[in-house]
């Protein structure tokens, strides 16, 4: 059976450390007069049934954006695994009949308008389990397709120590959808380019005004 936007719960991933940019959320820094987030919004949310956003501490901050905020589960600062997880629990709780989360960062503003779909497609009809976006030779392990029904397994694995995704998705099998570099003005970008420092903020901005 193909899997449809309907049966995908998004889940935008907040929990990083941001420290590259002094601390605090990435995703509230500003980029042309926005949030990051709120650029990431409008270019993940319609490709979704809904989105859901993975964030520790006061969920507060975010009330502008009028989205539901699921904490992670497993202490520690568990990694993008942990929010992976808080993903998987939010959907099978609140969604009958959703089967996969779709994952994205919030610092990563660019992303293509169809990966959702491309990430979708690549799962229908094969034995691979998890979808995960490629580009320049490199795996994206937190921008992916994955099926609810493993969030045991994950859990389990989380609380036997497993921190780096692709350890984990591996076990399951795991299929990397190769995304090309596109043309922002006379520059070509990676479309999962995504802003770490505030230097990258500055041509994050630039890259969105060139392709608008």
């Amino acid at each position: 059976m193909s899997i449809t936007k309907d049966d995908i719960t998004g889940v935008l991933l907040a929990g990083g450390q941001s420290r590259r940019m002094g601390g605090g959320d990435k995703g509230l820094r500003k980029i042309a007069g926005r949030p990051m987030l709120a650029h990431v919004l409008d270019g993940f949310a319609p490709q979704v049934g809904r989105v859901v956003l993975n964030a520790n501490g006061d969920p507060t901050r975010f009330a502008e954006f009028e989205l539901p905020v699921v904490a992670d589960s497993v202490t520690g600062n568990a990694g993008p695994l942990a929010g992976v997880l808080a993903g998987m629990r939010w959907s099978v709780d609140n969604v009958a009949g959703a089967t996969h989360i779709a994952t994205a960062s919030t610092d990563a503003p660019l992303i293509p308008a169809d990966l959702v779909a491309r990430l979708a497609d690549a799962l229908n009809g094969r034995a691979e389990r998890i979808a995960l976006a490629k580009s320049g030779g490199f795996m994206h392990p937190v921008i992916g397709l994955w099926p609810v029904d493993l969030a045991d397994d994950l859990e389990a694995a989380l609380n036997d120590g497993v921190r780096k995704v692709l350890h984990w998705t591996d076990r399951h099998g795991t299929i990397g959808v190769n995304f090309e570099f596109v043309m922002a003005g006379a520059k070509e970008i990676d479309p999962f380019f995504n802003a770490n420092t505030p230097e990258e903020l500055e041509e994050a901005a630039a890259l969105l005004a060139k392709r608008r």
